[in-house]
């Protein structure tokens, strides 16, 4: 069995607060891209992982990976030995890791049917693992895991993700943050949305990794409908009107760029 672990993009993410866990409370407009990881699995004796693909061998400790621990919250009748083909750079605002768990929730959907309480067990892994398993447009309060999936008016939108290359932890980000409310989501379409929403975690994240200035500004020059920050960076995207302008905008960055990373796909 083979499936894609979609790269997760946040169109919108607005902090509300810091909680007394040290969690924050949020509003974010999840979204996902056509392209991402991929797992393949098949029957085994027991579970195993290889990491394979150009960030596989930043994954030191394979058996300590979400995907293990996704593996062990499943029960089944056999062993899986798994697959990953990590094309998604690790810390990069793209739940990357959260994609992977969403994937192999949905191979086993496909195999077992996933319990009642699956959401539970995703929750338990990271707040984005329950939207990663679905993997739809949807609207996520809390950590992010009370979600209400949305129709979205940008499906089959054009998008690229461009990175600089510079890992970015979580954690530092969420703590640079000014703590200032400033609103929750607006109402409207999923392109109202986007459009008139922010990433909160945008200046306390270039603050710490400069080069997203960079990148918002090089992906902006390129005339986007929209470009932002996802998640707590470092990863950038741009939505274009077509596959042909996303095209040519990826092909002038990789001239000024060559060293960035760059995925090209389009809004599920």
């Amino acid at each position: 069995m083979i499936e894609t672990a979609f790269a997760k993009i946040n169109l919108a993410l607005h902090v509300r607060q810091r909680r007394d866990d040290g969690y924050h409370d949020l509003e974010t407009l999840f979204a996902f891209v056509d392209a991402g990881d991929v797992l393949s699995i098949v029957p085994a004796a027991r579970d195993d992982l290889r990491t394979v693909g150009e960030y596989g061998g930043q994954l030191t400790d394979p058996f300590g990976n979400i995907v293990m621990q996704a593996l062990n919250a499943l029960p089944r009748s056999q062993g899986w030995a798994v697959t990953l083909e990590k094309n998604l750079p690790v810390a990069a605002g793209l739940g990357g890791g959260s994609a992977d768990a969403g994937a192999l929730f949905r191979l086993y959907d496909r195999e077992y049917g996933l319990p009642e309480v699956w959401p539970t067990r995703a929750a338990r892994l990271g707040a984005d693992v329950p939207a990663c398993v679905r993997s739809v447009t949807a609207i996520g309060r809390g950590t992010g895991t009370d979600l209400v999936e949305v129709d979205s008016d940008l499906t089959g939108m054009a998008v690229l993700l461009v990175n600089p290359r510079v890992p970015l932890s979580t954690g530092p980000v969420f703590k640079g943050w000014d703590g200032v409310d400033r609103g929750g989501l607006p109402d409207g379409p999923v392109s109202a949305i986007a459009r008139t929403g922010r990433n909160d975690l945008e200046a306390p994240a270039t603050a710490l990794c400069p080069a997203i200035a960079e990148v918002l500004a090089a992906l902006r020059e390129t005339q986007p409908w929209l470009a932002r920050m996802s998640g707590s960076g470092a990863t950038c995207f741009a939505l274009y009107d077509s596959g042909p302008a996303r095209d040519e905008a990826a092909a002038a960055i990789i001239v000024r760029q060559p060293g960035w990373w760059q995925m090209s796909g389009a809004l599920r």
